[in-house]
């Protein structure tokens, strides 16, 4: 009969007694775990199985008796001939809880001295419910509740004290009437601590064992080594958090396995494809990043990683380092820079993989670029579905993206986050348009000194000159082309693309629609530059048409602003 009655459930008050003294047995490293279901209900457990649902004020007890409490293993903890009164040896008690993920009423037990118990109407009756072939005496590690049926728990059980290291794990899918044991693949001395099941991918198996980590992908029918770079060391226990496999390891620290999304999709249609592209976790604004993951056959000779919004435009494009013209690659002579980038995309066979920003693509930037208080990084996209399409040799396959508001932020809806992106875009559109018109004028600039090398005519050089001074009366005023160095806009003003560029980086601070001030402070920059990117108009509509009909007089390739090459034209992608 369940009772309810103030306890002190902590071991350290033992005295020294033998365990069969023991009115509440208590190991010092019992469970403690809440209900999957009822995030107010928490259970420990003695020799009897006890829940609290008020922070632990009152606790009731939900059962006897849970264990062999057979007469041999109960004597004084740590004797006869090193006697401990922290009672790390205090057998006969409830090792494992596995409160079911489904309802509150049922629930597993497996005790240290090898019996297995569950529950189907929250402890008032109990059924033993041990596997027939479980060798006596196995210390059940953990149970875990499969959060696809009720009916379904994993058994782990180790005997390593018993001079038994093989491991041991058993399954049912009937409330214990019948077990299957699955520890085919494991090592034969590698007993098993923990083993869990995937919440989003029914009959995926991650298995804690004294050597490393094990998957199996079939309910345990076969198990596999998933060790990658970790050491060959215990694995106590393990969990499944999110995208993440966070491992914990005995005497070595936690371990963490990121983005485990190609491993919940992987099946053998999968793993037999030329190439195959994971659909990414849910993305969490102003989180980590989103990792997007791969699988190719053989290595590609093209190969290209869209962001694609819901109306089909693409948002960003990843590119292997020799396929870029972005703000990490070598730029050409007198060229431009695509800012925001981020990472090289891989290009070779096996399972690769990138993290995206959530953001779109970033502030064109040029060679030596100085900016105070600003960066080239592009808006961050808003809730939404989008999409990744990876472009392998002229073949596409897409995976679809959902993108979700950050749940610790309560006070910004979807609406604030789309006027954020609105507003964002807008300014680095403009920040755009400031450095590109400074590519241009630089651009336009080396051509001009290639062609002036291979002709010395006085007309050539007389237009050059008037061109060059005006282009330059134009890049002075859109760019602090005196900073050197990150400390030098202290000395000389930055101009108005180092201003639209800050502007972006305030609009980006945080999660929210932009505050008041800023689109009167966009409005102010957004008129300067147009008065520049007019004047430069002009230059290229009289000056650089003056110096192209030079140098079409004297057979050499025409000057193009558009142009990243110094002699022939590629038009800028």
């Amino acid at each position: 009969t369940s009772t309810s009655r103030e306890v002190n459930p902590y071991p350290w008050f033992y005295s020294g007694e033998p365990s069969r003294d023991i009115k509440e047995r208590w190991q010092w490293t019992y469970p403690i775990i809440f209900s999957p279901v009822d995030p107010k209900t928490l259970y420990v457990s003695s020799q009897r199985l006890w829940r609290t649902t008020n922070g632990g004020r009152t606790w009731t007890a939900l059962s006897g008796d849970l264990t062999r409490h057979d007469p041999k293993t109960q004597g004084p903890s740590g004797g006869p001939i090193t006697g401990d009164m922290n009672g790390p040896e205090v057998y006969a008690v409830i090792f494992s809880v596995g409160p079911s993920k489904k309802t509150v009423n049922t629930i597993w037990t497996g005790s240290d001295d090898g019996l297995v118990h569950v529950t189907r109407d929250a402890g008032k009756t109990w059924t033993n419910v041990t596997p027939k072939d479980m060798p006596e005496f196995g210390r059940v590690s953990q149970i875990d509740a499969s959060p696809f049926s009720d009916a379904t728990a994993y058994v782990s059980v180790r005997r390593p004290l018993l001079n038994d290291t093989k491991p041991y794990i058993w399954k049912t899918t009937d409330y214990g009437k019948t077990w299957t044991k699955i520890v085919h693949g494991i090592r034969g001395d590698a007993f098993v601590h923990a083993v869990r099941e995937d919440p989003t991918r029914k009959g995926l198996l991650y298995a804690a064992t004294q050597h490393g980590v094990y998957l199996s992908y079939d309910d345990g029918a076969e198990w596999q080594p998933l060790m990658l770079n970790m050491p060959d060391v215990p694995v106590s226990d393990l969990v499944v958090e999110g995208n993440e496999l966070v491992i914990a390891t005995h005497g070595r620290g936690f371990w963490v396995l990121d983005n485990i999304a190609a491993l919940r999709q992987a099946t053998p249609t999968v793993l037999a494809s030329d190439a195959h592209l994971f659909t990414p976790p849910v993305g969490v604004r102003s989180g980590p990043g989103l990792t997007i993951s791969w699988m190719l056959k053989t290595a590609p000779r093209n190969a290209k990683l869209e962001i694609v919004d819901s109306t089909g435009a693409v948002l960003r494009t990843f590119e292997p380092d020799t396929a870029r013209t972005d703000s990490t690659a070598t730029p050409p002579a007198g060229g431009g820079r695509r800012g925001g980038a981020g990472p090289a995309l891989p290009k070779a066979a096996g399972l690769q993989r990138i993290t995206w920003d959530l953001r779109t693509k970033g502030i064109a930037s040029f060679p030596g670029m100085i900016l105070w208080g600003a960066g080239t990084n592009g808006p961050s996209v808003p809730p939404g579905h989008y999409t990744a399409r990876l472009t392998v040799d002229a073949r596409a396959i897409t995976a679809p993206i959902t993108i979700v508001r950050n749940p610790r932020f309560t006070d910004v809806s979807d609406a604030d986050l789309r006027a954020q992106y609105a507003f964002s875009k807008k300014v680095r559109d403009e920040a755009n348009k400031a450095n590109e018109s400074i590519i241009a004028i630089r651009r336009v600039k080396s051509q001009l000194a290639d062609r002036q090398k291979k002709s010395d005519d006085p007309a050539l050089a007389s237009a050059g000159a008037t061109l060059n001074k005006s282009a330059t009366a134009v890049e002075v005023n859109v760019y602090q082309v005196q900073n050197q160095s990150g400390q030098d806009p202290l000395n000389f003003p930055i101009k108005v693309n180092n201003r639209l560029a800050t502007l972006l980086s305030m609009a980006e601070r945080g999660d929210g629609a932009p505050t008041n001030n800023l689109p009167e402070i966009f409005g102010i920059l957004a008129t300067e530059l147009k008065g520049y990117t007019d004047q430069l108009a002009k230059v290229w509509k009289t000056d650089l048409v003056a110096v192209n009909k030079e140098l079409d007089r004297l057979k050499l390739a025409p000057l193009d602003p558009q142009c990243e090459k110094v002699e022939g034209c590629i038009p800028v992608p």
